[in-house]
């Protein structure tokens, strides 16, 4: 595409920039891909995303318009050959707050939008591990969720309200309607109201498809939200669970309205080291601990450990500095490798109450229920103990990575669901796939939900890294679709997953997929080959390259 060939109208009242520093910048998120864009803009308000979208319409499929915030993204959904919409330069106003919802613009960051919440002493607890760094835009349209997701859910559950431009250049607003207020939609005569029509028809006409095909697992960012829009139960009719998750496919969000929730003020941590003898009863521990409700249930394996150790010197730092308090702090681990060797798997379950000692009865009586399996346990005494564990989980592999110049973080088979009781079974099923290609990676991830991230670090440069991509992508998707699982619970599809959609959704319901775009994007215009028309080709045109 020739980038003098783009005109930006002179209505357009933000900022247009077409520098090579610009460019570069937004040509790559945190996914394995890099592709330029033409044009990167920055519009103001609204009226400049009206301007943009009659713009592209007047080009003829010529050109699309890609949403963007932070970046932070793994699959490769903020990516594009054509115009990128940058939403942080002005869509960055967060303009209410109280103790039951806040109202915000896509471009805030999630950092500064705690921060007026905690003021208020409430959060809005879907947050990511990366959520120094993420937008609020970022987390409704790939539906994130982090390590609270286990009690608070997904960011599904906390939207009220959207505005979203459409592909009519028009700003609407989407919240959840009563029956007769969706029929008062249906009578509009016009794009709205046809909108409500045609969806409700969709949905109708494919009602046991829907319910068939929806995800046997507690997270999925795979394919729209179609089976969360109809509530039959409380007869409610919600489009922002279809725009929620939909990584900007179908519209541009201009203002969120988010539910808040006041979260707990003490917690203790139950850790339990797991060896290989205990694989076979994976799914009836962690049921065990979950019959508990802890607010968190996270794990890492003994690769990530091993990983510890390897940058242990940058971690000690990130873990305070102070060797008599590792010490303290590490003894349960050391007792534990000197008597046995490194656990097979970590897991931490972080029970949370409004008290000091009800949070640790809680962990208390989750520990005396798993005593029969064996295994090696321990409660946490102190917050900062605690946050050790934390650290390891977000921050080793983070260290590595920063530490091994030859080798890049490649995401893309990094974000899979199946049931917990399916673990002991899948486990030894991925790893052995997953060792036959003589990888750097580790397993880590929200056991209680069933949802493990595997990030490898591997060399772009090496001539099989693009078939080692594509081959165990086929390899582990049809695994996880062996087990009715998800293949991404919270990353979503963007450019690495949308081409195996079909791994975990039948014919039917991606022809459902194709419908919902038509109904909002029939030419294309918003964030093209990402949730349908996908491009594998891009796999191997579009892949990094570093030296």
């Amino acid at each position: 595409m020739k980038k003098t060939s783009i005109e930006i109208p002179a209505s357009f009242k933000g900022d247009i920039r077409q520098d090579a520093e610009i460019l570069e910048k937004f040509s790559e998120d945190t996914s394995i891909f890099k592709i330029s864009p033409a044009l990167v803009v920055q519009p103001k308000d609204a009226s400049d995303l009206n301007t943009l979208i009659h713009y592209v319409h007047t080009r003829h499929g010529e050109l699309s318009l890609t949403a963007r915030s932070a970046g932070t993204d793994m699959s490769g959904g903020p990516l594009t050959d054509s115009i990128v919409v940058d939403m942080t330069k002005y869509f960055n106003q967060i303009q209410t707050v109280n103790t039951e919802f806040a109202v915000t613009q896509p471009g805030v960051y999630y950092r500064d939008f705690e921060k007026e919440t905690l003021k208020l002493g409430v959060i809005m607890p879907s947050y990511t591990a990366s959520k120094e760094l993420n937008t609020v835009g970022g987390m409704v349209a790939n539906n994130s969720a982090g390590e609270k997701s286990l009690t608070y859910g997904k960011t599904e559950r906390y939207v009220q309200e959207l505005k979203v431009v459409l592909q009519d250049g028009v700003e609407y607003s989407f919240k959840k309607l009563h029956r007769d207020e969706l029929e008062a939609k249906k009578q509009q005569q016009n794009y709205e109201g046809e909108i409500y029509r045609r969806l409700e028809t969709l949905i109708q006409d494919n009602r046991d498809a829907i319910k068939t095909a929806k995800p046997v697992v507690s997270k999925n960012s795979a394919g729209y939200g179609i089976w969360n829009v109809w509530d039959e139960e409380n007869g409610t009719f919600d489009l922002t669970q279809l725009f929620v998750g939909s990584q900007g496919t179908l519209g541009i969000i201009s203002e969120i309205t988010f539910s808040l929730v006041k979260p707990k003020s003490a917690s203790r941590m139950l850790v339990l080291f797991l060896r290989a003898k205990h694989f076979s009863q994976l799914g009836s521990i962690v049921n065990s601990v979950l019959a508990h409700k802890p607010e968190s249930f996270e794990s890492y394996d003994d690769k990530t450990f091993n990983v510890m150790l390897r940058v242990f010197p940058k971690l000690f730092w990130r873990l305070g500095g102070n060797p008599f308090t590792l010490l303290r702090d590490f003894w349960p681990e050391i007792k534990l490798v000197l008597q046995g060797g490194i656990p097979k798997l970590v897991l931490m379950a972080e029970f949370a109450a409004d008290t000091d000692e009800e949070a640790k009865q809680m962990a208390v009586a989750a520990e005396k229920t798993i005593q029969s399996f064996g295994l090696a346990t321990h409660i946490t005494a102190t917050q900062s103990e605690a946050n050790k564990f934390w650290t390891i989980r977000r921050e080793s592999f983070k260290l590595l990575r920063e530490n091994v110049s030859d080798k890049h973080t490649a995401p893309f088979i990094d974000d899979f669901v199946v049931r917990p009781e399916y673990l002991p079974e899948f486990l030894p099923r991925l790893y052995a796939i997953l060792d036959e290609y003589n990888l750097l990676y580790t397993v880590a991830g929200h056991v209680g939900d069933g949802n493990f991230h595997i990030i490898p670090l591997m060399d772009f440069t090496r001539p099989d890294f693009v078939k080692i991509v594509n081959e165990l992508s086929d390899r582990v998707y049809t695994l996880v679709g062996e087990y009715h699982g998800s293949i991404t619970g919270e990353h979503n599809d963007g450019l690495i997953r949308t081409p195996y959609l079909y791994k975990m959704f039948n014919p039917e319901i991606l022809n459902v997929f194709q419908e919902i775009k038509e109904i909002f994007d029939p030419h294309r215009i918003f964030n093209p080959h990402k949730k349908v028309d996908p491009t594998i080709e891009y796999l191997h045109t579009a892949i990094k390259k570093h030296s």
